[in-house]
């Protein structure tokens, strides 16, 4: 019974797997390599969407990678320069999602020279930047260039421009863009994430710093295509396109840490929640499980943490806040009448989960924050779970307006 209880750490181990619900075109013929040198990824004829073998639609982003010939989206050529090629490619869950691992988008053009990525928290209402990607930061964005290896736990939430991967034709196998989420996790667990315990703390305490790791949706904003030269070269527009075959986003349902697993169902992801919580994100308790206020989940203390279970309704003449079995006092506090934990001096909360220090990056890193070592959660049972993506082009593509 006791184990029906525990913090649902599995949650973390979800991985996310983006498919399009439409079903995946046969692979396109338009892939093999121009004979000209600066873009060795440049099909020979002109994307065509009215033409099933030259047409790159966009669910070729999210078929089987692997195959031989690649397939990829591609959008129109760069015909209407000097006036912008734009395009937006936004991803939606429809849920809100934790971020677990590095956002990897890869191109089989090159890589576009000047491109921002940014997320949403509120189901596409508004957007933030996440990162800015230019070959020239000073120019595109007026902002110093940067990469993820000059942040600290102090500066993690700063939106940085990085010239790292912008680079177009040099390298035949630089094809890939970079969100780096685990080299962030790397500042408070240390280069081989064994410190774990460290990052949970900070994610447990810091509402920023878990707000920064959480979307609700993506937005990958292509501004300029690369040219692989000085100047463009008007004679021939037609080289001068964008063109992805993945896009790989990992991370877990966002649950409060009351469900074990998320489910895809009618068209939409859901937390199968327990600890009689309920709701998409199980963030409220049951119609008669409120005898007190909703908690999220807790990591502290590590390594079981606090489940923070939602209680019957009226439980005898007061409402038990803890007891000896299922609701017990954390970290050596302990429970008065069951209506509250007396709790050690580093330590408040109702169950004495929290450590009594700053709720900001850098704090509770003394020995008394409770942050005992505990093994990386990529180490636990991994569970996969397909994610529908909706995927929405906007501005000039070489596939029909109607998604």
């Amino acid at each position: 019974m006791k184990r029906a209880w525990l913090l649902k750490w599995n949650c973390w181990t979800v991985a996310l797997t983006g498919f399009l619900p439409r079903g995946i075109l046969l692979p396109v013929k338009c892939w093999l390599p121009s004979a000209t040198q600066e873009n060795p990824y440049m099909c020979n004829n002109e994307c065509d969407a009215s033409t099933e073998e030259l047409a790159h639609p966009p669910e070729l982003m999210f078929d089987t990678e692997g195959r031989n010939p690649t397939t990829f989206w591609q959008s129109t050529s760069w015909k209407k320069y000097p006036k912008a090629l734009l395009v937006n490619i936004t991803l939606s869950w429809n849920k809100t999602i934790e971020l677990t691992d590095d956002i990897v988008i890869t191109f089989e053009s090159g890589r576009p020279e000047i491109m921002v990525l940014e997320k949403s928290l509120d189901y596409g209402r508004t957007w933030q930047p996440y990162q800015f990607y230019a070959t020239d930061c000073l120019d595109a964005f007026t902002m110093e260039p940067k990469t993820v290896q000059d942040l600290t736990q102090h500066t993690l939430l700063d939106i940085i421009c990085t010239e790292d991967y912008s680079r177009g034709y040099v390298w035949k196998n630089d094809k890939t863009v970079r969100f780096e989420i685990k080299d962030r996790f790397a500042l408070f667990a240390g280069p081989r994430l064994h410190n774990m315990a460290s990052l949970y703390g900070q994610l447990d305490t810091t509402k920023n710093l878990r707000d920064f790791f959480t979307i609700t949706d993506l937005r990958i904003r292509l501004l300029r295509p690369a040219t692989g030269a000085t100047m463009v070269d008007e004679t021939n527009l037609s080289r001068y396109f964008y063109a992805i075959s993945d896009i790989k986003v990992q991370g877990r349902c966002k649950c409060n840490l009351h469900a074990n697993s998320c489910i895809f169902d009618k068209e939409k992801l859901s937390c199968e929640c327990e600890h009689n919580t309920t709701g998409p994100d199980c963030g409220r308790c049951k119609r008669s499980y409120q005898g007190r206020a909703w908690s999220a989940g807790s990591y502290l203390p590590i390594p079981k943490g606090t489940a923070n279970i939602c209680v019957p309704n009226n439980i005898g003449p007061v409402t038990r806040v803890c007891d000896n079995e299922l609701m017990r006092c954390q970290n050596g506090g302990v429970c008065v009448n069951n209506v509250r934990c007396s709790c050690p001096s580093p330590y408040t909360g109702l169950l004495c989960e929290k450590p009594r220090c700053e709720s900001e990056l850098g704090g509770c890193r003394g020995a008394d924050s409770g942050q005992a070592s505990l093994s990386s959660p990529w180490s636990l049972g991994q569970l996969v779970l397909l994610m529908s993506v909706w995927m929405l082009l906007r501005g000039d593509s070489c596939w029909p307006d109607m998604l």
